[in-house]
Formats: structure tokens, sequence, C-alpha cells
């Protein structure tokens, strides 16, 4: 089990917050408990991209923070259900003001990660917009 190397900082409301949400998929996991995809099951198909494994791990840190609940059915196969709590539910109208901005600033946010993600993968070369003679000055 991972444990961290470094005591977070518990001193404000923004240390305590980013404790508790951090994580890929955490705002995401609880939005989607919140539509109602409890089981585990339907919440990778909700996000595509995470491992069951690490949906597992989130899933368990949310646990931990009070923010949902897990109920295991005693059928065969077994059954579980994640639910949010009522603390976890004060977070809904937070995630949903989240989304609301992303959605208003949408194009000016996919233009800025679109170009952060190019100057990532471009040869350091390909990451300045120069001419010809200039690049020939360049140490790479």
């Amino acid at each position: 089990m991972y444990v961290k190397k470094i005591t977070p900082s518990l001193n404000c409301g923004l240390d305590l917050v980013g404790e508790v949400l951090y994580g890929k998929w955490k705002i995401r996991i609880l939005w989607f408990i919140h539509e109602g995809n409890r089981r585990p099951s339907e919440l990778q198909r909700k996000i595509p991209d995470v491992t069951r494994r690490v949906l597992n791990v989130q899933l368990k840190e949310l646990q931990d923070h009070e923010m949902v609940t897990k109920t295991i059915y005693p059928v065969m196969p077994p059954k579980v259900e994640y639910e949010l709590t009522a603390f976890g539910k004060t977070l809904i109208p937070l995630i949903q003001s989240i989304g609301l901005w992303g959605d208003e600033h949408q194009e000016r946010l996919r233009r800025v990660i679109l170009s952060q993600n190019k100057l990532s993968s471009a040869r350091p070369e390909e990451a300045y917009d120069v001419d010809e003679p200039t690049r020939a000055l360049l140490p790479f």
C-alpha cells in the first residue's frame, strides 16, 4: 500500500479539499455516483480510461474520507454499490459549478491544453517557433 512521504499540510480549506479530491478521477466518480451509477462496472463504463485497480483505490479513498459508502449485498455473484453520503452530497454543487466553468471556457481550455500537449511531445527544437538561421543557434 502506498504511504505518503510528506505529511500533508492541513492548515486551510484548500489544503483539506485537495487531500480529499486529489486524484485524476475522484470528481468524475462522485458526479457519476450522484447521477445514479452506483456499481463499479457502471462507473468503469462511464470512465473507460480508468483501470479497475485505480477505480477501486479512488473509491476506497473516497470511502475513507466519508464521501461515499459501500454496500456489499449477500448474493451470488457479489453485488457492490456505492452511494454518496450526506457529506459527499455537499460537494455536488461545487462539482456542478466547476463543470459549468469548464463548459463556459471550453474553447480556451482545449486550445491551451492541446498546445501544451504539442509542446511536451515535440522535439526541443520544434517547441520554438523560429526561423532556420535562429534555429541553428539553439543548443539542441
